[in-house]
């Protein structure tokens, strides 16, 4: 008798011939029947998403107003009749919305918070291209190899309405040298090369987590003039800046309407830290145009003498003006003007010092304060030089030394080319610095001490650069539209905000 064969089990695929079809039936069956609660859990997603950003957009004094009008709001649904089902199902709708699929065809395009199939080619790219700068043949674990996984190292993405790059958060290796700015400078000109040309970036690093964070930051509004700030005495506007930067917002108009805007807000006094504020900028990038903002603002509140060192007649227009004690634009004027201002500044000092030892309160006049403004004293020191005279940088010391006590200010403005003429004094004492104009990072850091966080404008407008109040960080600054009320060929609306901004003539 022949062996009998013992029976094989038939194989997964041939014993159910149809199991793969049938699985990927019933899959496709539920997601069919789930696809609506999976767009409207998509889309409250991408609400709480925004939802988030908006609030750590929002400034920290308005946070608490937000919270109080929420809570009202919420409170007001749930005591209408059908409050709370009426909320839920406008929360529903407004998640299917926002969840909705969007092609490039159709619907307007949002902010994504997850990268859709075509932004995958563009991440794997930029993946490769930072492998030669986070990757070591020494790392056991590398987290960047040619054809590793990118979803290992990029922890968060967002495009805006255009398809551009919004936000990027990536990690990168512990061992990389993130304190070196040269290390820093080569990795932030990649990825603003790779995420797109034409806007500014902010590159936020955090060390201790090893994680680094891009964000395409909106242009500063360039259609503000010079209009009378809601400020408190000692306070000036240098201009505007993020939302993020500062705590603050002011109210300011457009011409069309009211909207607010965040401040760069300079304090001066006597308890200030940086009491005299030194510009320095390219041709024609807004530094004449910021002083003559600074002095239509403080000429509220004290007297103004201007040196014009330049001679351009850029100051013509405060002469015989209520509170402009001097414009003098010749060298001897210039210098009886500052030799004035030297003694003046020690007569406040000695009327303040007697008042106090006699238990006085300090006499109005020391109080009021004086602003002395220089428009380009190296261009001054030099035709001073020329003439045999003394030099205008001498006069200054005694205001730069001693003028937050006896409420004087100091504020000079210099081409960035002649910023190695300047006294020592002037550069000693000027806490509170502005650059303005197309500059490059190692000049903000020469300028300012500190390198900014964001990446030059490719164009870059008039008023347009960074400011630093003392030690405080380097804020992006667009600088409101001051020109000269006598030049024809400015545009006629600034020209009349500035006008409108004048002190009254002194009969």
């Amino acid at each position: 008798m022949g062996r009998r064969g013992l029976p094989r089990t038939p194989a997964a695929g041939a014993a159910f011939p149809g199991g793969r079809e049938l699985a990927q039936t019933v899959a496709d069956s539920a997601r069919d029947v789930l696809h609506p609660l999976l767009v409207v859990a998509r889309g409250l997603r991408v609400l709480a998403g925004a939802a988030r950003r908006k609030w750590d957009r929002t400034p920290r004094d308005r946070r608490g107003p937000a919270l109080l009008l929420l809570a009202s709001s919420l409170v007001i649904v749930a005591l209408l009749p059908y409050g709370p089902t009426l909320g839920s199902a406008a929360l529903l709708a407004a998640g299917a919305w926002a969840g909705r699929e969007r092609d490039g065809g159709g619907g307007a395009r949002g902010r994504r918070d997850a990268p859709a199939e075509e932004d995958d080619g563009r991440l794997q790219a930029l993946y490769e291209a930072l492998v030669p700068y986070f990757s070591t043949p020494d790392d056991p674990a590398p987290l960047y190899a040619h054809g590793g996984d990118r979803k290992a190292v990029f922890e968060q993405y967002e495009v805006d309405e255009q398809g551009r790059t919004a936000l990027l958060r990536l990690r990168y290796p512990g061992w990389f040298t993130d304190g070196e700015e040269e290390s820093r400078a080569r990795i932030e000109q990649l990825l603003q090369r790779k995420a797109g040309r034409g806007r500014e970036y902010r590159f936020d690093w955090d060390e201790g987590a090893n994680r680094l964070t891009l964000t395409a930051l909106p242009p500063l509004p360039t259609d503000l003039a010079a209009q009378p700030f809601v400020t408190a005495p000692g306070e000036t506007v240098l201009g505007f800046t993020d939302p993020s930067a500062v705590q603050r917002m002011l109210p300011v108009t457009d011409g069309e309407g009211v909207r607010d805007e965040p401040p760069v807000v300079w304090r001066t006094g006597q308890r200030s830290t940086e009491p005299h504020l030194l510009v320095l900028g390219r041709a024609a990038a807004g530094t004449t145009t910021l002083l003559r903002s600074v002095l239509l603002q403080a000429l509220q509140h004290g007297d103004a003498v201007v040196v014009d060192g330049a001679g351009t007649g850029e100051f013509v227009s405060l002469a015989g003006r209520e509170g402009v004690l001097a414009v003098e634009s010749s060298v001897p004027g210039a210098l009886a003007t500052l030799e004035w201002a030297a003694r003046e500044t020690e007569r406040r000092l000695l009327a303040a010092g007697g008042a106090r030892r006699a238990g006085q309160p300090v006499p109005d006049d020391v109080r009021r304060p004086l602003w002395i403004v220089v428009d380009r004293p190296a261009a001054l020191a030099h035709l001073a030089a020329a003439e045999g005279c003394q030099d205008p940088g001498a006069l200054l010391e005694v205001p730069l030394r001693h003028g937050a006590a006896a409420h004087v200010t100091v504020v000079a403005g210099e081409r960035l080319e002649g910023a190695g003429l300047l006294g020592g004094a002037l550069v000693a004492h000027t806490a509170a610095r502005v650059v303005l104009g197309a500059v490059q990072p190692e000049e903000v850091r020469a300028v300012l001490g500190a390198a900014p966080l964001t990446t030059p404008p490719e164009h870059v407008p008039p008023g347009r650069g960074y400011a630093r109040l003392g030690a405080g960080p380097v804020l992006r600054l667009q600088v409101p539209a001051a020109p000269d009320p006598y030049d024809l060929d400015t545009c006629e609306a600034h020209r009349q905000a500035v006008l409108e901004l004048l002190p009254a003539r002194i009969a």
